[in-house]
């Protein structure tokens, strides 16, 4: 790969350094004076150098969905906490199994989650999926009453260190939830002893039960069509 322009390298790297959340390539063209913009092609170059310009530094740039921002490396991640004033959130087992179905089987109704887990999905629990902007509503099912059809967002994947789904650890290893919090990075307020099965996801060689079947059914075209992502 030829080194990209400098001063355009200097530019791009400069503003992924202070910038306060991930940049997609339309916004680091919002620069440059529209009379003479890069080209996307040269930017994409200046971000595919820099990747393998901080492969080995303690600084990696890593790419989330269509954007990419600097980050410190994972390894680094118990000292770096340590500066922050506030205490972790603790989020509860509840919530941790809502997020992991709609990450899983997007687009699903609120219905589609409390037949797999069996149980209902407390309103409190959607209300703060969505102020935290893990996910958001994509659409509605075409059935009486259209529920809500919920999905993901970026700052999902942002939140959660992925640069797309396809990243999401594979459901047969992370049935339980200790597991996925680990590699999801979060700190769950779970009892000791307790049960922490995701339901309705088997383990290899078992039957899945608890109304995973319904989850999975293909959506409908209203529902493909609304479910896009922006």
């Amino acid at each position: 790969m030829s080194e990209p322009n400098a001063e355009l390298k200097n530019i791009i790297e400069a503003a992924l350094l202070v910038a306060g959340q991930p940049l997609t390539i339309e916004k680091l063209l919002t620069m440059f004076p529209s009379e003479s913009p890069p080209a996307r092609e040269e930017v994409r170059a200046v971000l595919e150098w820099l990747e393998e310009e901080y492969a080995n530094r303690v600084v990696a740039l890593k790419q989330i969905d269509r954007a990419w921002r600097f980050q410190t490396r994972e390894k680094y991640a118990p000292w770096i906490t340590r500066l922050a004033e506030e205490r972790p959130v603790r989020y509860s087992r509840a919530l941790l199994e809502t997020l992991a179905i709609i990450a899983y089987r997007q687009p699903v109704t609120r219905g589609d989650i409390e037949n797999i887990r069996g149980v209902s999905v407390s309103t409190d629990i959607i209300k703060t999926l969505l102020g935290r902007e893990w996910i958001r509503q994509v659409g509605v099912r075409n059935v009486p009453g259209r529920p809500a059809l919920y999905g993901t967002t970026r700052e999902f994947l942002e939140h959660f260190n992925l640069k797309n789904l396809e990243e999401l650890p594979p459901l047969s290893a992370l049935r339980d939830l200790d597991v996925i919090s680990n590699e999801l990075n979060l700190r769950l307020d779970l009892e000791q002893g307790a049960d922490t099965t995701l339901p309705g996801v088997a383990a290899p060689g078992e039957e899945s039960h608890g109304g995973l079947e319904e989850a999975q059914e293909p959506a409908t075209m209203s529902e493909a069509q609304t479910a896009q992502r922006e």
